[in-house]
């Protein structure tokens, strides 16, 4: 399912620096775009699923809301997961995002439900210009993060918070009358930070609550995924 681009949200916080290291390989960042209200979506969420099993992958689903007129409004659906996909789709020059669309790394782009391409691209090795480790101290996130070279300027620091999994039965729309079981569904992503990579990145960062936590550091645009942790 296709829809028009619209104007894209910019984001903006600060933070500290990060230098030198060798940097260890990175998992690979999955994003899939995906709405309750689409019929083409189910068996990529059942892809997505799949992928989240491994342990060189963090798996993300953000659910849109621009198909929330046809019927049935998603229970996640944010809009600013819906701008987060326009920004791809204006960095790569395309006029038009869909569902179900998968980025990889921030750079690949694919339809959510071509597993081929996906393990494909997976057997390529992340792009990990830091060396990222963050750990979880009760409330509060230590993310620590040393480059191996000087990052772009405006290079994203980011947070974000899931749920595992969750079922939802599904009452109007073009998925009226399924229940669907979401893996790794995206309530939150927030830039916590900027980072040039040239001193050591050290951030004790706010994460109340038991959900999971991924950092991952990006390049603005947003573009490629530059180094990814998660947390339980």
């Amino acid at each position: 399912m296709r829809a028009a681009i619209f104007t894209l949200a910019t984001l903006a916080v600060t933070a500290a620096g990060g230098a030198g290291a060798q940097s260890r390989p990175s998992p690979a960042v999955v994003e899939l775009f995906t709405s309750q209200g689409c019929s083409s979506c189910p068996p990529a969420d059942a892809v997505l699923a799949d992928i989240a099993k491994r342990g060189d992958v963090i798996a993300l689903a953000l659910h849109v809301d621009y198909w929330d007129y046809i019927g049935w409004k998603d229970t996640f659906g944010d809009p600013a997961f819906a701008a987060r996909q326009r920004s791809y789709a204006q960095v790569a020059g395309e006029g038009m995002v869909y569902t179900p669309q998968m980025i990889v790394n921030g750079g690949e782009e694919l339809v959510g439900t071509d597993s081929g391409k996906l393990r494909r691209l997976l057997k390529a090795p992340a792009d990990a210009a830091a060396d990222l480790t963050v750990t979880r101290d009760g409330a509060t996130l230590a993310v620590r993060a040393t480059a191996s070279r000087p990052l772009p300027d405006g290079t994203l620091v980011q947070l974000v918070r899931y749920i595992p999994t969750a079922a939802v039965s599904i009452e109007r729309g073009e998925n009226s009358g399924r229940t669907i079981t979401y893996t790794n569904i995206v309530t939150s992503w927030q830039t916590i930070g900027h980072w040039d990579g040239r001193a050591p990145l050290s951030l004790d960062v706010p994460a109340k609550g038991d959900l999971p936590a991924v950092i991952i550091i990006q390049k603005p645009g947003p573009g490629a995924v530059l180094a990814a942790a998660a947390v339980k």
